[in-house]
C-alpha cells in the first residue's frame, strides 16, 4: 500500500466534504460549537451524538415599572442530545497507479464520486429535516398553491399571493422578519417566472445565468433539486419513503436562528492491492456523519 494514502488522502477528503458547499441555503449558518461524541467506534452500532443547549427562558419586559422588588423568574436551561446521520459509499475498486500519487489533483480526481454522493445525499436529508411534518396551527405550517393545474387532478401553479399567504403565517408564529429564507423546488421558480402579470420575474433571476437573485415577500430566495415531498393531505413523507404520483413537491420555509448544523467524523476504509495478488485492486469507501436540523419545531413551513 503506498505510504502516504491513510492521511493525506483522508485529511483531503475531511476538507473538501467540509468545505464544498452545494447548499447556498444553508450558508451563513455557524456550525455548532460543541464536541462531537463517537459511540461503539468500529461496531455496527457506531454513531456519532451532540449534546445541543436550548433555551426557552424569556424574561418578561416592564415597562414604567414602580413595583418594587422587580419579581424573579428562576433560569430554565435545559438541552438536547440528536444523532449524526451516518453516510456511507459503496466500494469502489482503484488501481494502484490511481492511488500512487498523493497530489491533491490526484486524490479529487479518485475520490469525486465518493464526495458527490455524500454531498448529494446529506443536503437532500437536511432540506427534509428543516421542512415541517405537517401544519401545527401557529407554530409551522403547510399550504397549497392556489394557480392553475398543470393537469387535471394534478398540481397547481405557485402564485404571487402564495407567497404572501406564506408571509403572513411567518408573522403569526411571531418569527423574525430579517433572515427569513425560502427554497424553492425547481417547479415553483418556473411557475414564478411564467407567471402572466410578469411584475416580480426580473427580480427573481438573471436570465443569462438562470440564477436566482435578491427577495421575494420578504424572503431571501433560493432553488433547490431535493425538496421533501407531501402527500395530498399536507403531510411530510418519511425520508426515503416510496414515492406516489399524488405526492406534491414542496418549498421550504425557515429561519436560519432556529437552525444548527454539525459536521461529524469522517472515516476512509482502505484494503491494499497486496492482499490482492489475482485483481491487484484496492478498494476504497467513505463514512461521513453530518447533520442540520431544527432547534425548535416552528419558524418552519411549506408551500406545495
Amino acid at each position: 500500500m503506498p505510504q502516504n494514502f491513510p492521511e493525506v488522502w483522508e485529511n483531503r477528503v475531511r476538507t473538501l466534504l467540509r468545505d464544498e458547499n452545494n447548499a447556498p441555503w444553508l450558508e451563513g449558518i455557524d456550525e455548532i460549537d460543541t464536541q462531537v461524541l463517537e459511540v461503539g467506534s468500529g461496531s455496527a452500532s457506531e454513531q456519532n451524538i451532540i449534546h445541543i443547549p436550548i433555551s426557552t427562558f424569556r424574561p418578561e419586559v416592564l415597562i414604567n415599572n414602580t413595583a418594587y422588588p422587580i419579581a424573579m423568574v428562576a433560569y430554565d436551561d435545559d438541552s438536547m442530545t440528536v444523532k449524526l446521520d451516518k453516510y456511507q459509499t459503496t466500494v469502489t475498486t482503484l488501481s494502484d497507479d490511481q492511488v500512487m500519487g498523493a497530489s491533491y489533483a490526484q486524490i479529487d480526481v479518485v475520490t469525486k464520486s465518493h464526495r458527490d454522493s455524500i454531498t448529494d445525499s446529506k443536503y437532500a436529508k437536511a432540506i427534509h429535516s428543516l421542512a415541517p411534518q405537517a401544519d401545527n396551527g401557529n407554530e409551522t405550517f403547510v399550504i397549497k398553491c392556489t394557480g392553475d393545474e398543470v393537469e387535471p387532478g394534478g398540481r397547481r401553479k405557485l402564485l404571487w399571493k402564495d407567497l404572501v399567504t406564506a408571509r403572513r403565517r411567518m408573522d403569526k408564529q411571531k418569527c423574525k422578519k430579517k433572515g427569513r429564507r425560502l427554497v424553492l423546488c425547481s417547479d415553483h421558480v418556473n411557475d414564478l417566472l411564467e407567471d402572466n402579470s410578469n411584475k416580480y420575474a426580473d427580480k427573481l433571476a438573471d436570465y443569462l445565468s438562470g440564477e436566482l437573485k435578491g427577495m421575494l415577500a420578504g424572503f431571501n430566495i433560493y432553488e433547490n433539486i431535493d425538496n421533501p415531498k407531501y402527500t395530498a393531505a399536507g403531510v411530510k413523507k418519511a425520508w426515503g419513503a416510496v414515492a406516489d404520483p399524488a405526492d406534491l413537491e414542496g418549498s421550504i420555509i425557515f429561519h436560519p436562528e432556529n437552525v444548527v448544523k454539525k459536521t461529524g467524523l469522517t472515516k476512509q476504509y482502505f484494503a491494499s492491492a497486496a492482499t490482492s495478488p489475482e485483481h491487484q485492486t484496492n478498494k476504497y469507501n467513505l463514512r461521513h456523519y453530518y447533520i442540520a436540523v431544527k432547534v425548535m419545531e416552528k419558524y418552519a413551513g411549506a408551500i406545495i
